[in-house]
């Protein structure tokens, strides 16, 4: 089975343009840059509850604690929320109402929370109607790490924040295109 499609800058704004335009912006919006801009698996975004993010005084967590029960191998982590992610966060959390600590973050149509199979079949449609081949579900963690690899941050730094526990596992994920190859020549 091959890896899911590193999304280039151009191709994750023409999505982000695509889910603009439809029912859920916001929700949707907050979803797909929670995989693309703090790593999270998408099983991880449909477990969140609204006090894993939300503070007592209204406000966006920077940190967020994994429970076991939250994550992929039940090992419990923490997710480094950066400024655009709590901005885009903030704005969809405005769009609940009431929002309670122990209900899910996001909601299904039907009012019910997502699960991971469920927000993966989201995702996979997101991506289809945009016409984006080879993307899935898991293209915004695969593409988070790619990105930050570009910028020089370490395997070991990539590694804790994508909660692998192997190595290897975290460079699997890198993906080695031309741009950054040409990139790493003109360093010398």
């Amino acid at each position: 089975m091959s890896q899911a499609k590193t999304l280039t800058e151009k191709e994750l704004k023409k999505v982000l343009l695509y889910i603009s335009l439809r029912k859920h912006a916001a929700r949707n919006r907050a979803m797909l840059l929670l995989t693309h801009w703090s790593g999270m698996r998408v099983g991880e975004v449909a477990a969140l509850r609204v006090g894993d993010v939300l503070s007592s005084d209204g406000s966006v967590k920077s940190e967020v604690r994994l429970l076991p029960e939250q994550t992929k191998g039940s090992h419990a982590r923490t997710v480094f929320l950066g400024t655009r992610i709590r901005k885009e966060l903030a704005v969809y959390i405005a769009t609940l109402f009431r929002p309670l600590p122990e209900k899910p973050l996001f909601y299904t149509q039907k009012r019910a929370g997502f699960t991971a199979n469920t927000l993966c079949q989201h995702f996979h449609h997101l991506y289809k109607h945009v016409g984006v081949e080879g993307a899935s579900s898991h293209s915004g963690r695969r593409s988070f790490i790619t990105n930050l690899a570009a910028k020089g941050v370490g395997v070991r730094v990539l590694m804790a924040l994508a909660g692998h526990r192997n190595i290897c596992t975290t460079q699997a994920y890198i993906d080695v295109n031309d741009e950054l190859q040409r990139a790493a020549v003109e360093l010398l």
